[in-house]
């Protein structure tokens, strides 16, 4: 499934991504892990020291007038699972070997309601980098869809942060 699930469990909903990775679950560990990798598909660049849980990182945003976000790692179990918080959203990565030498791969951020559309549209975006490379599809028609499905549920929601322009 590529789309965003959307779940309300607590006090703040949950955008939960599920992919099918063809790539062996330690190749997907690296590109989820090392800051390096995560260059190439993640929307920040992390600066972190050692992964371990209660770890301090950054998330840094290159080329946006965006200020860093300070996280903190808060669950660490290679190669399986890593969460780690974004301001004060939670993201969760879960790997599991697929049936076919690939990975099974979860992506799940807690988060402000508001923000839901916006961020489901972006992860959709990244995840697209992970697997294939490259986006399939622009954030713009995405954000749309989700701004369409969320805003029922969840009230009205934002765009891009100031400072950061989409086409």
């Amino acid at each position: 499934m590529n789309e965003a699930i959307l779940e309300r469990t607590g006090e703040r909903p949950i955008i939960r991504f599920e992919r099918h990775l063809h790539k062996p679950v330690d190749v997907v560990w690296r590109a989820v892990t090392d800051p390096d990798e995560m260059r190439a598909w993640f929307p920040t660049k992390i600066e972190i020291d050692e992964w371990q849980v209660g770890a301090p990182l950054t998330h840094v945003f290159e080329g946006s007038e965006i200020d860093p976000l300070p996280g903190t790692v808060t669950e660490w179990d290679p190669p399986r699972r890593v969460a780690f918080t974004w301001g004060t959203d939670t993201i969760t990565f879960e790997l599991a070997p697929g049936t076919d030498g690939g990975t099974d791969f979860v992506l799940t951020e807690e988060l402000g309601a508001a923000i839901a559309a916006r961020n489901a549209a972006g992860w959709e975006t990244c995840l697209d980098r992970l697997e294939h490379g490259e986006a399939t599809v622009e954030w713009k028609p995405r954000f749309d869809h989700y701004v369409e499905r969320f805003q029922k549920v969840l009230g009205q929601q934002e765009g891009p942060p100031a400072g950061v322009h989409i086409e």
